[in-house]
């Protein structure tokens, strides 16, 4: 199961952390990662990273704004985001793909497991 917590209202130039637990697993390789999806649009691919951390992936709409990582000890990704922008408000959604490689993919339908989504809303 995943957990996400850590959305809410935020100004435009603003930050936010997004959190992301994950419980019952008993396979630690796992890769995580975020998507958004705004209303009347698809889910999208955001950030990803591997199982060990050391490979990580981002959507160009975010680079150089969005940091992803994890602690693999807690079993919980996080996605700092900063420089937020109105285009960033989105229900953001944790996902997570077993892999024992260090590849990290954005496609949606790579991913088995997803968390319940977290409301970021990014205002002028």
């Amino acid at each position: 199961q995943l957990q996400a917590s850590g959305g809410g209202l935020v100004q435009a130039g603003g930050s936010l952390r997004l959190s992301c637990a994950a419980s019952g697993r008993t396979q630690p390789r796992y890769a995580m990662a975020w998507f958004r999806q705004a209303p009347g649009k698809e889910r999208d691919f955001v950030a990803g990273i591997s199982w060990s951390g050391g490979t990580t992936l981002y959507a160009e709409s975010v680079k150089g704004r969005f940091t992803i990582s994890r602690d693999n000890a807690k079993d919980t990704v996080s996605l700092q985001m900063n420089a937020l922008k109105l285009e960033d408000t989105a229900i953001y959604y944790c996902a997570a793909r077993y892999s024992a490689s260090e590849m990290v993919v954005g496609r949606a339908k790579n991913y088995s497991s997803w968390g319940q989504g977290t409301l970021v809303t990014v205002s002028s």
